[in-house]
Parts: C-alpha cells; sequence; structure tokens
C-alpha cells in the first residue's frame, strides 16, 4: 500500500492511475477516487492494477473519479494460464484446535440447535410461531447444551415445476436440515404442497444422532393445534439432544463462509484482505473456505481461474461467470447493475472495481474446488460457490453447502446474520465500527487509522472465527437475528 506525499491518499499499487481519499473535510468524499495522474476520455482507468472502467471525460490528477466521469466498458475473457500459480506459503498458526460438537457421521458442528423447517411457505408462520413460542416460554433453559430453535421458512414450495427449481429447493432445504449444526429436526407441512414432506425428508442427510419430528397441519386439528404440538416435539429434541459436550476438534475440520454486503471504498483495503489473511491462515491449517457471489468476481475472475488446481476446476468456475453473461444477455440487464446506490455512495463505481475488492476475501490460496449453489461442500482447501450476489440467498447457500462458521465484511452497516451458523460482521472502516458498536464485531478501519497491518487484522479475525467455533457468541446471534435470513435461490416458472 502506497501513499502520496500528504498521507491524504492511499494508492494501491504503481500502475493505479486512481488514489482512496482518506482525509474528512476534503473535496474527494471518504473512500471515494481520487486520480493520481491524466487521463485521457476513453482510456481505461486502473485500480488493483486492473481495469475498472473508462473515462467518458478528460480527467485530471487530483479529480474526484465516479459515476460522473467514469462508466462501465465490456471486457476481455480473462486469459488463464494453466501454468500460473501464486505461491502458497502462509505460517501455519499456532491455534490449531477448536472446542466443537462431534456428530455421529464423524462431522463437527459448532452449534447445537433445533431446526423447525417449513416445506411450504403455507407452513412458514406456523413454523415462525412454534419458534417464537418456544423462546417466549425460555424452554430451552433447562437445555443449556442446545443454543437455539431456529424456524427455516421461506415463500414457495408449491406453485413451481418437480424440476431444477424445486431440485434447487429440497438440496437447500436438506442442507440446513442436515447440517452439522442442526441436532434435531422438526419438519411442519400443510399437506398438499408440490413439496411433499416425505420427499423432502428422504433428501436430509440422515445420521443415527438426528432425531426428526413431523406434523402436517391438515392432519393435526389445523393451524393452532400444530402450534401446541410442535412446542412439545421441540421440548422432546431439546431432551433428545442435550447430552452433547464440546471436545477439541481440528481447525482442518472446519468450514468457513466468506461474504460481503454493504461495500465501500475501503472494503477492498481493508476488511477483504484481511479475511483473505485469515481464510489463508485457515486453509494452512487444513481447513476449508469458500468464496461465493459470481456476479461479484465478475471481471476479476482471472485472479481465482489462474489459481485453479486443475482443468475441472478451472472449467466449472468459467462455466459459472458465462452462464451469469449469457442469462444478463437474455434478460437485457447488465452485470454492472450489481453495485447498489450504498456501495456508490461509498466509493464503488462499477461491478469491475467491486469484484477486484470482493475477491481479495479468498486471500492467496489454490482454488481446489467450484461449487454449485447449496451443493455440500467436502474439498479442503479454498472454494467458489455460484450464488447470487444478493447477501440472504448467497450466505443462504453457503450455509446449506455446510458453512460452520461465515464471516461477513461491510462498509455501509449491512443487517445480517444467521441462528443455525454464526456470522462474524467485520466493519471495513472505524465510522461505521463507532456508529454501529452492538451490529460490529471486528473493526478492520484500523488497519488505515492505526497502521494496524493486513496479517495482524488477518489473525485478529482467524482467532475470532476460532472463538465464535467455540461458542462464543457473536453480535448477530445475540441481537436475535437468523429467523428471517433463510432465502434459498428459487429460479423457473411461478404456476
Amino acid at each position: 500500500m502506497e501513499h502520496d506525499a500528504d498521507s491524504t491518499i492511499h494508492v494501491l499499487g504503481p500502475r493505479d492511475d486512481v488514489g482512496v481519499a482518506v482525509a474528512e473535510g476534503g473535496a474527494v468524499p471518504v473512500g471515494h477516487k481520487v486520480a493520481v495522474r491524466a487521463v485521457k476520455a476513453g482510456d481505461p482507468v486502473h485500480k488493483y492494477g486492473h481495469v475498472i472502467g473508462y473515462a467518458t471525460h478528460d480527467i485530471a490528477e487530483g479529480d474526484h473519479v465516479h459515476s460522473h466521469n467514469l462508466e462501465y466498458g465490456e471486457h476481455e475473457a480473462p486469459e488463464s494460464d494453466a501454468d500460473a500459480r501464486t505461491s502458497f506459503s502462509p505460517v501455519l498458526p499456532e491455534r490449531t484446535t477448536f472446542m466443537g460438537y462431534r456428530r455421529s457421521d464423524g462431522r463437527a458442528a459448532t452449534r447445537n440447535v433445533v431446526a423447525v423447517v417449513s416445506t411450504v411457505n403455507c407452513s412458514a408462520t406456523v413454523c415462525q410461531q412454534i419458534a417464537g413460542a418456544v423462546d417466549s416460554m425460555g424452554l430451552l433453559d433447562e437445555f443449556s447444551d442446545v443454543d437455539a430453535v431456529v424456524p427455516v421458512t421461506h415463500q414457495t414450495g408449491c406453485g413451481m415445476n418437480a424440476g431444477s427449481s424445486l431440485e434447487r429447493l429440497r438440496r437447500t432445504l436438506a442442507g440446513y436440515a442436515g447440517h452439522a449444526n442442526v441436532g434435531g429436526v422438526l419438519v411442519v407441512s400443510l399437506g398438499c404442497e408440490v413439496n411433499q414432506m416425505t420427499d423432502f425428508i428422504a433428501e436430509i442427510p440422515r445420521r443415527d444422532d438426528l432425531p426428526i419430528r413431523q406434523l402436517a397441519i391438515q392432519e393435526h386439528g389445523g393451524s393452532r393445534a400444530t402450534v401446541n404440538a410442535g412446542i412439545e416435539a421441540v421440548r422432546e429434541l431439546a431432551a433428545e439432544i442435550s447430552h452433547v459436550r464440546r471436545e477439541p476438534i481440528s481447525v482442518s475440520e472446519l468450514i468457513l463462509g466468506t461474504n460481503c454486503g454493504g461495500s465501500d471504498g475501503w472494503s477492498g483495503i481493508t476488511a477483504n484482505p484481511a479475511l483473505g489473511v485469515a481464510s489463508d491462515l485457515l486453509v494452512a491449517a487444513g481447513g476449508s473456505s469458500v468464496l461465493a457471489e459470481t456476479p461479484e468476481i465478475y471481471g476479476a475472475e482471472d485472479l481465482l481461474l489462474a489459481r485453479a488446481v486443475d482443468n475441472d476446476v478451472r472449467t466449472k468456475l468459467q462455466g459459472f461467470v458465462t452462464r451469469w453473461e449469457g442469462d444478463a444477455e437474455i434478460t437485457g440487464d447488465s452485470l454492472d447493475n450489481n453495485p447498489s446506490p450504498g456501495n456508490k455512495a461509498g466509493g464503488i463505481t462499477t461491478i469491475l472495481e467491486k469484484s477486484l475488492g470482493a475477491v481479495a476475501k479468498s486471500g492467496h490460496a489454490p482454488l481446489s474446488a467450484a461449487y454449485e449453489y447449496a451443493e455440500p461442500i467436502t474439498t479442503h482447501g479454498l472454494g467458489f460457490m455460484d450464488t447470487p450476489g444478493y447477501d440472504p440467498v448467497s450466505v443462504t447457500g453457503l450455509i446449506a453447502g455446510g458453512a460452520h462458521v461465515v464471516c461477513f465484511t461491510t462498509g455501509r452497516g449491512s443487517a445480517l446474520g444467521y441462528a443455525l451458523t454464526p456470522v462474524i460482521k467485520i466493519s471495513t472502516n472505524s465510522a461505521l465500527y463507532e456508529r454501529m458498536p452492538e451490529d460490529m464485531d471486528i473493526n478492520a478501519g484500523d488497519i488505515l487509522t492505526d497502521g494496524v497491518s493486513l496479517e495482524e487484522k488477518g489473525l485478529e479475525i482467524y482467532n475470532r472465527i476460532l472463538d465464535v467455533a467455540s461458542g462464543e457468541r457473536p453480535c448477530s446471534e445475540g441481537l436475535g437475528y437468523g429467523t428471517q435470513e433463510f432465502v434459498p435461490w428459487v429460479q423457473g416458472l411461478v404456476l
């Protein structure tokens, strides 16, 4: 990271045409881009050493560079050199275990919850009422080793064809119901939906210590009677799974999901690369870390393709990107529509710029696997999952795939959390951390304000991951997030 003479601009590399403003009260808002050299209209503008867009007007040194003079431009598909590999030799971290639960199928877990799963939107309210009643009654107070009762509800399950959309919904629901963090499951159906309970339950990965109860509203006397029966079923499940105890487990069994939302101009400079350091430490210890959000690697996919361990991984990842390009072309949309108003207010102009910052969450490890949405995460090392950039949908896919802990970076203050899998929130800037202290777990803004190194911050994140995996509650868990955030990615006709 380079600085100009008066330290009011951060320049990331010698090829860059822009730096980032760091001083309050200047002509350019903090986090926004400042030209460090003149750029002619039509010429590319570089940040992170990559093209982030094209100048729409002549830009003078010192000018504010944003939507008024910079636009997205179609980029050529990056060429991937099969022999191009970044060196990866991080120091093995001192901590290589966490205190987790051991399931009967051998998998590790970071939480022990009862999941109340709706097969269809029509049973969602009953599921929410069961979980709410259990919480208000304090029913789990007598079961100290049961962390929560988690409603897993959604807005579909009927009015759909028995095809790829139904298959993806069932895969996502089954990934939640059969997640290692789930100790017991209550499935609640209406009774007449397309996503029939028996078909769905057949897809839940079974294990000896996963008790499953079933209730159908149309067969149990209606909604109120089903809620009452559901409360008793949760009580029985909690008693059945309360015997588990935490024990030391190797970090090599831990699965981390990484995501970002409400990104700003600091995301790619502070929180994301620091999370990349933590990801590298986890991978070095034998664990798994999975990046997601295909629209938010667009334009930076070459950085991942060059690190793919073989042609199968490379081809699968490129196929994800190509499919998104094709879908956007069919609908007449542009992937450059991804940056939100909040992203742009925070200093991000184009999807190319946003993606270059987002990819930093992956660190420098080789890319060992590429996964379809909600596909089980089975390969150790760094992986990538094909998900939308919309945060609840993306994180839902990562958790359905098996993520034990999620790290979520934000510069604007995204409100997000999951009760089934804990989410660690990392602020990209100190102002946000001070403004929302009860929502943010870690401040990466001190990389700029206090000169903390990326390596120091990455180690801090890594240690927090292990603390949370061992039972420490992050802010979102303490605030009660997780009852509304299950949002599966469903496409296709609504019939």
